[in-house]
């Protein structure tokens, strides 16, 4: 297969897109069990939670990039599905912490490993120069982005938006 080299932003562009359409159809499919009991974007707060831990819902609606009260209802339904756990902050009483769930954190292993699964049967066909170059890019890409590295926790898989 013949390296085409991008001669300019937009090929880069395409590429990006192509791959992101890749990545959430692995996004979508690997949320496939456990779609009866979480939306998409759901499972991003649940990711947030996996990762950080007990927090306030301010915290998690900036880093969702929602507001409020949108964090506030998906954090209402996962609550009721026995995803997360939502209390008053001791410390100020006007505040919501959250954490997970025993299930929410299966659920959140469970996805994730279907996800890495996927990922990984696409990456093993690559030769060991494709691989190198692509943890390079996609590097790259994500300090473009200000996306943190993967903690080896819970990488929340998908493209930030």
């Amino acid at each position: 297969m013949p390296q085409r080299q991008p001669s300019d932003l937009s090929a880069v562009i395409s590429a990006v897109l192509t791959g992101t359409r890749l990545l959430v159809g692995i996004a979508v499919r690997s949320l496939g069990a456990v779609e009866d009991r979480v939306t998409l974007p759901q499972f991003r707060m649940l990711v947030v939670l996996a990762g950080h831990g007990e927090t306030k819902l301010v915290t998690l609606a900036d880093v969702l990039n929602v507001n409020s009260s949108t964090a506030m209802r998906m954090a209402d339904r996962l609550a009721a599905a026995d995803l997360i756990v939502r209390e008053v902050n001791p410390h100020n009483r006007r505040e919501s912490l959250m954490r997970l769930t025993g299930e929410g954190r299966r659920i959140v292993d469970e996805v994730t490993a279907r996800r890495r699964q996927e990922i990984g049967v696409i990456v093993s066909r690559l030769s060991p120069e494709q691989r190198r170059m692509l943890v390079d890019a996609m590097t790259a890409f994500n300090e473009a982005g200000g996306e943190p590295p993967e903690s080896g926790l819970h990488p929340l898989g998908w493209p930030a938006g």
